[in-house]
Parts: structure tokens; sequence; C-alpha cells
């Protein structure tokens, strides 16, 4: 039977990174259900190996792609726009806002909002548990964790991507953005599958792993709100019903599904929030908020390189904890970063920064400061120790305890549901452009297989160690691909150098020559 047109444009768009990262992921897959408790151990040792031997390696390059990225905001190079001339962003502010913030925390904000301040005050990293000096510390941390740090980790994937395609003309491959430093050949060439294989694989990774942490907690929520079980066989089914969601949306393309979902996200967000700041400690928050933020600045120098090598129970949180968070957001980078540039052709460098960088943080500090002090209120206010439940459970406790209760909980599941589907969907669609060869519009077959690998992947991890065993693959994916971002930030300095020179931009203007006076 011969090929219609597409179907035949389609397979000559698919790349070798597709067959290799879909054979890799199929494995991963089959070893998890075959043996889950030597994959729960597999995973377990590499994590164990990471964190104690590569702590430090983890905490000195977060740092130094914040620091990369603060000077692009200063930099001349901050006026180069990510596209032509005269090009104007496809989506409005408000929307871009919106789809960037959906994919890049999401389902994260619900699942950690509670349960994050309130187990650091009851087991701080440096103060003792339930006192005002780990309050403070609670907060603090827990913006550290979701702070520009965070966001500075997505934002450089994100501009390398969006320049080198949209400047420059390359595909939207991460392979495209080292070819200033490991050449062209290298990069079009196996070495170059290789490093596209490994972005697509901690994408998966990344997404799956947060998938997990959604499906848990609508199960946990349902649980808590209706008596329905919280085990293995509810998220799966959980986990079906939103890849059938997901899948349908992700058909409907980036400018439909994606667009009105993210939408529907920010309303519901606010919606959840507002309601939550009303009925909380309304005034208690607003100034945790405002010390917090102080707290954050004066301390983020100390935080950023603490290590604690001489304290092992200190130097066991910060792995359990901050370790994890940095490999969460590299291993996430992928995937948001492509998103991002997706959505970010046309607007300058400067305006992409503080956009991705600063924004996003902000509204993750607010809406820590009204989760995180509700549930430390609450904590101080009951005899049972709330941060013992299971995470997905907290937020809902803490609900119980509050008035409108039901309204909250109900708009909190439908929430993580709208997440879920929109990271989902952002994912295949993220996937689908690595493996057809930077394609803008993968083709919809292509989108449904990353669609129902993500999901296995979701539920392979569940099935065999739950929460930590997500956590786990986690740490080990991050490692390989973090590699990867510093050559980015080093092609990323060498072509904009470069660029800069060509079209003359410095911090000051070029003085010029002393014209000779006019004989009179």
């Amino acid at each position: 039977m011969e090929l219609s047109k597409r179907e035949e444009h389609t397979m000559k768009a698919i790349s070798n990174v597709f067959w290799i990262s879909v054979a890799i992921v199929l494995a991963a897959v089959i070893f998890g259900v075959a043996a889950p408790d030597s994959f729960e151990a597999a995973t377990s040792n590499v994590q164990t190996f990471i964190t104690s031997a590569f702590g430090w390696y983890y905490l000195i390059i977060v740092t130094v792609i914040v620091i990369f990225c603060v000077f692009l905001i200063f930099s001349p190079v901050g006026a180069i726009k990510l596209g032509k001339p005269d090009e104007k962003p496809e989506f409005s502010k408000a929307t871009w806002f919106a789809m960037l913030f959906s994919a890049g925390m999401g389902i994260g904000l619900v699942f950690w909002g509670a349960a994050e301040p309130l187990s650091h005050f009851m087991n701080p990293p440096l103060a003792e548990g339930g006192t005002d000096e780990a309050y403070k510390e609670a907060m603090r941390y827990t913006f550290f964790h979701w702070g520009i740090h965070a966001w500075g980790i997505y934002a450089i994937v994100a501009l390398a991507l969006a320049y080198f395609n949209f400047r420059k003309g390359e595909p939207g491959l991460i392979s495209a953005t080292l070819k200033p430093v490991l050449g062209k050949e290298r990069m079009e060439g196996p070495l170059g599958t290789l490093v596209d294989v490994l972005a697509v694989f901690a994408t998966v990774i990344g997404v799956a792993t947060t998938l997990g942490f959604g499906a848990t907690q609508i199960n946990g929520g349902l649980s808590y709100l209706f008596g329905i079980p919280n085990n293995f066989m509810v998220q799966l089914m959980i986990v079906v019903v939103v890849t059938v969601l997901f899948m349908i949306s992700a058909w409907s393309g980036l400018g439909k599904g994606i667009k009105i979902l993210s939408n529907v996200n920010m309303f519901l967000a606010i919606a959840l929030v507002v309601l939550m700041f009303v009925v909380g400690p309304t005034i208690l928050i607003l100034n945790i908020f405002t010390d917090s933020i102080g707290g954050y600045i004066q301390n983020i120098i100390r935080m950023s390189f603490r290590i604690a090598p001489f304290n092992e129970e200190h130097r066991s949180w910060i792995n359990d904890w901050t370790i994890f968070y940095w490999a969460w957001w590299i291993s996430w980078s992928p995937f948001v970063g492509i998103f991002i540039a997706r959505v970010s052709r046309g607007r300058t460098i400067r305006e992409f920064m503080i956009g991705v960088l600063l924004l996003p943080a902000l509204v993750s500090f607010f809406w820590f400061a009204v989760f995180g002090t509700s549930a430390i209120e609450v904590q101080k206010l009951v005899p049972a120790d709330l941060s013992q439940l299971a995470t997905e459970e907290v937020l809902f406790a803490i609900f119980n305890e509050t008035s409108w209760s039901t309204v909250l909980s109900i708009v909190a599941i439908t929430l993580i549901g709208t997440f879920f589907i929109t990271s989902a969907d952002s994912a295949t669609f993220v996937l689908g452009m690595q493996t057809t060869n930077g394609s803008l519009t993968p083709a919809n077959s292509v989108k449904m297989t990353w669609g129902v690998a993500q999901s296995a992947v979701a539920l392979v991890l569940l099935y065999s160690g739950g929460l930590q065993a997500l956590q786990n693959a986690l740490i080990a994916a991050a490692f390989p691909f973090s590699i990867i971002m510093v050559l980015m930030m080093v092609s990323m300095f060498k072509s904009l150098t470069k660029e800069k020179k060509e079209l003359g931009l410095y911090l000051k203007p070029k003085p010029r020559k002393k014209q000779p006076e006019k004989v009179q």
C-alpha cells in the first residue's frame, strides 16, 4: 500500500533520535514492570552516588547559570531580538506568561505549596523545629528552591534554543545550540544524536515524575474528600483518564488546546490562591511574604553554596531537598526550555530574561507565602504533626481546618487536573519537536507516541517505588544533561559576543573623534 504525501513527509521528518529514545524508554518500562524492586534499587543506588559525589557540582553549576542570566539582562546584547529585527511576539504578554508558568511549575506548586514549608518548619535545615527561627528558615529555603535558581535553569535553555532557532535559523534542537562550541559536523552526526537523545530522555523522566506527583495528589484529594482508596490502581485510572484528555488537547495544536488550558490554569490558580489568602491569616501572610523576600535576598549567596561537609544530618537535608530540586529543574529544562522558546519568538533577550527569570519567581513567592503560612499556622493549632501525612494529603488536611474547605479542595483538584493536562500536552509537543528534526509542527502520530510513553514511565515509577522512585530517577536523568547546559552557556556567550561586535553594541556610545576647529 502506498503512503500518502503527508504520511511520507512524516516518516522523513522522524529522526534517529525518535527511534533510539523510544527504544530506551521502552526498555526502562519493561524493566520496571518485570522487576520493580530491582528497578527501584538501581535508581536508588545511582541517586545516592550522584548526590554524595556531585552535590557540590550541582550547587556551583546552578549558581553560575543564575549569574549568567543576570549578566544577559544588563549586557548590551539584551537588546538583540529573538527573531528578525521587525518581528513582533506571537502571543500577548498575559498569554505568554500564562503558558510559560503553566508549563514551568504547574503541578509542583500545588503539590508542595503547603507541604514543603510545613516540612521545613518541623524539620528545618539548621534551627530547632517548631520555633520562630524555623518559621523563617522554612519560608526562606522554600523561596530559594522555587525562585530565580529554578527559573534561571529554564531561562538559559529556552534562550539558547530561541536564539539559535529564530535568530540564526538553526533547527529547534538542543544539539543545534552547541554548533559554535563543538562544530557543525559533530552536531549533525552521531554526537548530535547523542545530545538530543539525552535531552529527550531527561524530558521524559522529568515530565513522568511530575505526572506521578499529580496522580498521587489527585488520588490524595479524592481519598481525603470522598474516602476513595489511595493506591496504585486508583492512580492508574487517573493517569489513563488524564492521558486521554491531554492527547485530545495535543491533537488540537499549540494555538488552541495548550493556549486555552494555560489561561484556564491561570484563572483557577488565581482563584485558589485568592480564596486561601482571604480565609487564611491575611495580614500575617503579607508580613511573612515581605520578610521572607528580605531573608531570601540577604542569604541567597550562603544558601547557594551551602553543602555542610562536616555535618552528615545537614548534608542529608541538602541532598533530599536542594540537590533534588536542582536536578528536577535540570531534568525539566529541555521540555520547559523548548516550550518557552517556541512561544517567545519576537521578544528581546532582555525582555525575555526579565519575564522568565523574575516574574514567575515573584508569583511563586506569593503562592508559598499564602499556602506555607496557612499550613504552619494550622499546624500550631492542631495536636497532630501534619508534616507526617503523605505529601499529597497535606494540602487537603490544611483545607480541612479552614472555612470553605470543600470549595478549596474541589478547586485544587481541578487545578491539578488542568496543570496535569497542560504539562503533558506541552511535553508531547516538545518531544515531538525534538524527535522530528526540530519541526515546529510535529505530526500527531509522533505526539501520541510520546504521550503514551511518558504516562507509561510515570506508572512504572509509581508501581516500582512511589514518590521515592520518582525522585531517584530524576536525579539520575539530570546529571548528564547538566553537562550539556554548561556547553550551551559557552556556545551562547561565544555567539552573542561575535554578534555584539557585528552590530556595534556597547554599554556606552563610542567616543567621537575630535573634529579640527574650522579656521575663521
